[in-house]
């Protein structure tokens, strides 16, 4: 994976540029997760599994990147069982 840096649950390159910065509980942006997992500070699907993170990944990459199910498959089960959230 490239040097980006990415949310620690569901491994989207963060970037202030982009505005999907987490938000912390005092509004505050967080570089530790998107704003898509992370809102005021509590995860935005607190009782989500590894499993169920993994297979939303795989259908926003084909679906969004046009990623081969194949290549999609792969990189989220390699990736998301690496990020802070699931360890």
């Amino acid at each position: 994976m490239d040097n980006k840096i990415r949310c620690q649950s569901c491994g989207m390159p963060l970037s202030k540029d982009f505005g999907n910065l987490g938000t912390n509980s005092d509004g505050s942006g967080t570089e530790e997760f998107c704003i898509f997992c992370f809102k005021n500070g509590a995860f935005t699907q607190p009782d989500q599994t590894m499993e169920e993170m993994i297979q939303s990944s795989i259908e926003n990459m084909t679906r969004d990147l046009q990623m081969p199910l194949e290549q999609a498959t792969h990189l989220a089960n390699t990736f998301i069982p690496t990020l802070r959230r699931w360890q």
